[in-house]
Formats: structure tokens, sequence, C-alpha cells
């Protein structure tokens, strides 16, 4: 399940640089005092994820959140659709529209945020494909990330014939290279994410006993760091 959030900057805000670790905090902060206000402190998945911020067809700036949860975006629902305003960080903005909608599963996909896979995580080290050049690694992680929250998610013992994607084209930066590092801002201290964007990630045949993962990682996100606006997907039409 997905939400739409649209807003317009206040104040004479002429620009907007995003911060993810803003935006998850103004999730939170639209999650307290409900059955997911202590969401961020628990030690597990958050099973949430978010696109980057982009800018519509209307010129609205643009949030997209998803969530295997339906419960989840039920609770930001209620808890945006009466504002006026919010704050993203120290910014505020007024709020244009909220949607709750679903989308169909399909057997393509692409990225609305960088897919994150660590390549050693007790060293705080990222998988970087122009540098690791190991696409058989990265798809083993990816499939191994996936099925660990799928079954932590629904209490099950679900595994995966073959690979998790069976064609794949990466998006190139303009500099020619594949890995894009995304700064993020924690009390005031930045650190690098590094992740990779992908205009295809494609599945030939998804069987039935298998739409319901798929669905999964469409809502749930893929890789790393979801609840940090990492690895949101979009299915492709046709």
């Amino acid at each position: 399940m997905r939400l739409k959030v649209s807003f317009l900057p206040l104040n004479g805000m002429t620009g907007f640089r995003e911060n993810k670790h803003a935006v998850q905090g103004f999730i939170y902060a639209m999650l307290k005092d409900s059955e997911y206000g202590l969401r961020h402190d628990e030690k597990r998945f958050k099973f949430f994820t978010f696109s980057d911020i982009f800018k519509d067809s209307r010129g609205f700036y643009t949030l997209l959140i998803s969530s295997p949860d339906k419960g989840f975006i039920n609770t930001l629902y209620g808890n945006l659709k009466d504002r006026e305003t919010i704050y993203i960080g120290k910014d505020e903005f007024r709020l244009v529209e909220v949607k709750k909608f679903r989308l169909k599963l399909r057997r393509a996909f692409q990225t609305g945020s960088p897919v994150v896979i660590y390549r050693d995580s007790r060293k705080n080290e990222y998988f970087k494909l122009h540098e690791h050049r190991d696409l058989k690694f990265f798809l083993s992680r990816l499939k191994e990330n996936a099925e660990r929250k799928f079954n932590a998610f629904y209490n099950d013992d679900f595994h995966l014939e073959g690979p998790i994607f069976d064609r794949l084209i990466p998006k190139l930066r303009r500099n020619g290279k594949l890995d894009v590092y995304v700064k993020v801002v924690k009390n005031g201290i930045p650190f690098p994410v590094i992740g990779s964007n992908w205009e295809l990630l494609e599945k030939e045949r998804i069987k039935p006993e298998e739409r319901k993962f798929y669905e999964f990682i469409m809502d749930c996100g893929l890789g790393e760091k979801n609840s940090l606006g990492f690895g949101f997907l979009n299915p492709i039409r046709g």
C-alpha cells in the first residue's frame, strides 16, 4: 500500500535540498501516539520505505511512502489528511494533497531511490557496482535480504527458487558511473550512503506462489536501509 504526499514551500523558500534523515523524522513524527509510535526505537525491520522527493507535473514536491503493512499507511494518512502544513526538518511546507492507493504487481520494476547493499556490514562497507563489479554477489545479497524481511513480516520460511531478477539495466550517472553517493545528515553529522539506481529490474515469470513475495518487496523496498528512504520500487507497465 502507498501514500502520496504533495506539498509546496512556505516562508519564501526558493529551493529545497532533501535530507533523508529529516524525511524519516517527518514520517516518525506523523506516527507519534499511535501503535507505530515506537517503531524507530525497535531493533528489527521497520517494513516501510519512501521515494526520493520529486516534482510532479503540476510543480508540487511529492513524496511516496510504501509499506506492506496496511495499518502503517492508514495511520500516516489519518494523521496527515486534515493538516494544512507539515515540517520536514526545519522547513515548513503547505500540504497540497494526501492520497492512499495500491499498485498492481508487474514483472518489471524501476527504482525510485537508490538500492543499497552491504559488502561487509561489520565494517560498514557498502557494495559498489563500479568498483566491485560482481553482479552475482549483488543479486544474491538482494535475494537473501528480501527473504529475511519477508519471513520476518509474515513469520514464514519462504525461499525463492532461482534469481530474484532475470534482467537488469542500471541507470548511469552523467559521469558514466553507476554508484550514487547520498549524503545523509544526522544530528548535524553528514555520512555517505552508497547505492545504485536501476531503469529495469525484471523477473521473466512470477509464479502464483511467488506473487506475495514480489508484492512485499514492491511495498517494503529492496536492499538495506529501506526506512531511511532507500530501495523504493515502482512497477513498470507494459
